[in-house]
C-alpha cells in the first residue's frame, strides 16, 4: 500500500509529466468573420454561434487581438512567419509569398516532432504556375506541412480546384460564369468570378468537404498508438464570399445569406471539436480560433439588418480602423487554461509563433519570427508586460501603430474598403490619433490636441518599420 505522502508525490509527478507533454494544436482560421459576429464577443449578434461561444466559455477570450494585416494574404503571412507582412512585398499570384529561408510556424513545430497537417485555404502562393498536370512547389508542403488538402485562394477567385499535397486533384477543365446577388453590394452575397473549375469541385460543397477532411485527420491520428503530437491548421474559406449555406442552414437566421453561412461555419467547427473529443484528444489539445480580417459589412447593412458585424468597432475588411483587424480570438486548452477567462492583453497573430515555441520549450534564433512576442503568461493567469507596440500596413500608404491605449494612423480615412466622400477626404488631417480605452469606436481624432503623442508614436513607428 502507498502511504499518503507517497500518493501525493505520485500525483504531483504525474501532473508534472502531463504539463510537459507537448499539446496537440488545432488552429482554426475563418475568413472575413467580424469581431461582432460570434455571440461571445457581441451579445447583440443575430447569428447563432454556439460552438464558438462554448470554446470561449471553456477557455480564454482575448478582446484586444489583432491580425497582422487587414487582408487575407497579409494576415496569413504574419501568422505563418511571426513577421509583419509590411516588411516585404507580399505577392501570391504565381509567386510564393514566404521565402524559402524564412522559418515558418509549421516548420518550427515539425522540427520539434509534430505531425503537421493543413486543410483549407492557403492564399500564400506557389513558386509559379507550371500547369495543372505538374508539381505545385513553394506551397504548404515546402513551408512546413507534412500533408495538405485545400485550395489555392478564396472561393471567389478562379481557377477553382482542389490540391492534395503538391498536385491538383483534378484540373480546372470546365468553365463557370461570374455571379452576383441582388440586394447586396457587388462583393457580397453569392459573388464569384468567372474562370476554370474542376469537375469535382462544387463551390457550396467546399466548406463541408474541409470539415470532413479535418475530421479524418483527427480520427486517423487518434487511432495511432503514438505519442507524436499533431498540429492541424484548418483554414476555412468562409464566411468570405461567396456566401453559400447548404440547404440545411438556409433561412436559419434573420440575416439572409451571410447569417446563414456564418451559422453553418460555426456548426462545421462543432463537428471538428466533436471529433477531437471522440478521439480522446481534447484534454491536451490547444484549440485556437480566430478570423483573418474584418467583415465585408457596410453601415447600410447594419442599419438594414440591425446586426453590426464589427461589434461596435469602426470600419471593415482592409481598413486601418479597428473593424479591419481586431479579431475574435479564443484559446482552449483544458489541461492548462482555466475556463471562462477574458483577457484585454493586446496581442497580434504574429505572437502565436513565440508563444507556441515557449510552450514547447523551443528556442528561436535571431531573425526567426522577429515580430513575435510570447504571451504564454497570460494563458497561465499572469499579468505580463505588453509588447512594445503593434504595427501594420493598410492600403497603399496607410500604416498604424498601437501602443498601450493609443493608436496612431498615418494617413487619411480608412485606407481600405470603407467609403469616404472625396470632398470630405481632402479636408481630413494626415494623422489620426485615438485613445482606444476611452473611444474604442474611433470617433474622436485627438491628433491636433496631442501633437507630442503623434510625434512620439510616429518616431516609434519609423524605428520599428526600418527594423529587419
Amino acid at each position: 500500500m502507498f502511504s499518503l505522502k507517497q500518493l501525493v508525490a505520485f500525483v504531483a509527478l504525474a501532473g508534472s509529466l502531463f504539463a510537459h507533454q507537448k499539446p496537440h494544436i488545432l488552429l482554426i482560421l475563418v475568413d472575413d468573420m467580424g469581431y461582432g459576429d460570434p455571440g461571445c464577443f457581441n451579445s447583440q449578434s443575430k447569428i447563432p454561434t454556439p460552438n464558438i461561444d462554448q470554446l470561449a466559455y471553456a477557455g480564454i477570450k482575448f478582446t484586444d487581438a489583432h491580425a497582422p494585416g487587414p487582408l487575407c494574404h497579409l494576415s496569413r503571412y504574419g501568422l505563418m512567419t511571426g513577421r509583419y507582412p509590411f516588411r516585404k512585398e507580399i505577392k501570391w499570384r504565381n509567386h510564393t509569398a514566404i521565402d524559402e529561408d524564412r522559418l515558418t510556424l509549421p516548420q518550427m513545430l515539425q522540427r520539434d516532432g509534430y505531425r503537421t497537417e493543413m486543410v483549407g485555404k492557403w492564399h500564400l502562393g506557389f513558386i509559379e504556375d507550371p500547369g495543372f498536370e505538374k508539381t505545385l512547389r513553394g506551397g504548404p508542403l515546402d513551408r512546413g506541412f507534412d500533408r495538405f488538402f485545400g485550395i489555392r485562394a478564396s472561393t471567389d477567385i478562379a481557377p477553382y480546384f482542389y490540391i492534395r499535397d503538391r498536385h491538383a486533384v483534378m484540373p480546372p477543365s470546365e468553365k463557370i460564369e461570374a455571379n452576383r446577388s441582388e440586394g447586396w453590394s457587388p462583393i457580397q452575397g453569392k459573388f464569384w468570378r468567372a474562370g476554370g473549375i474542376a469537375p469535382d469541385l462544387k463551390l457550396e460543397e467546399v466548406t463541408p468537404r474541409f470539415t470532413a477532411q479535418a475530421v479524418s485527420v483527427i480520427e486517423q491520428h487518434g487511432r495511432q498508438a503514438s505519442d507524436q503530437p499533431l498540429m492541424l491548421y484548418l483554414a476555412y474559406p468562409g464566411p468570405h464570399t461567396p456566401w453559400l449555406p447548404t440547404d440545411e442552414y438556409v433561412g436559419k437566421t434573420s440575416l439572409g445569406l451571410y447569417g446563414d453561412f456564418t451559422h453553418q461555419i460555426d456548426a462545421e467547427i462543432g463537428k471538428v471539436l466533436k471529433a477531437l473529443k471522440k478521439a480522446k484528444m481534447a484534454e491536451n489539445t490547444l484549440v485556437i480560433f480566430t478570423s483573418d480580417n474584418g467583415p465585408v459589412w457596410y453601415p447600410e447593412d447594419t442599419k438594414r439588418l440591425s446586426h453590426d458585424s464589427a461589434g461596435g468597432l469602426r470600419g471593415m475588411k482592409a481598413d486601418a480602423w479597428e473593424g479591419g483587424h481586431r479579431m475574435p480570438f479564443i484559446m482552449r486548452w483544458p489541461s492548462r487554461i482555466q475556463p471562462g477567462r477574458v483577457s484585454d492583453h493586446p496581442i497580434c497573430f504574429t505572437d502565436l509563433f513565440a508563444t507556441l515555441a515557449e510552450i514547447n520549450q523551443v528556442e528561436l534564433s535571431q531573425g526567426e519570427a522577429p515580430d513575435s512576442f510570447s504571451f504564454l503568461g497570460v494563458l497561465d493567469g499572469q499579468r505580463i508586460q505588453e509588447r512594445e507596440a503593434i504595427v501594420m500596413g493598410a492600403g497603399r500608404d496607410h500604416f498604424l501603430i498601437r501602443k498601450g491605449p493609443w493608436k496612431l494612423i498615418v494617413g487619411r480615412e480608412s485606407g481600405g474598403f470603407s467609403r469616404v466622400d472625396r470632398e470630405v477626404l481632402k479636408d481630413l488631417p494626415p494623422y489620426q490619433l485615438y485613445d482606444l480605452v476611452q473611444d474604442r469606436g474611433e470617433t474622436d481624432n485627438l491628433a491636433e490636441k496631442y501633437p507630442e503623442k503623434v510625434a512620439e508614436l510616429h518616431d516609434l513607428f519609423l524605428r520599428i518599420r526600418t527594423q529587419k
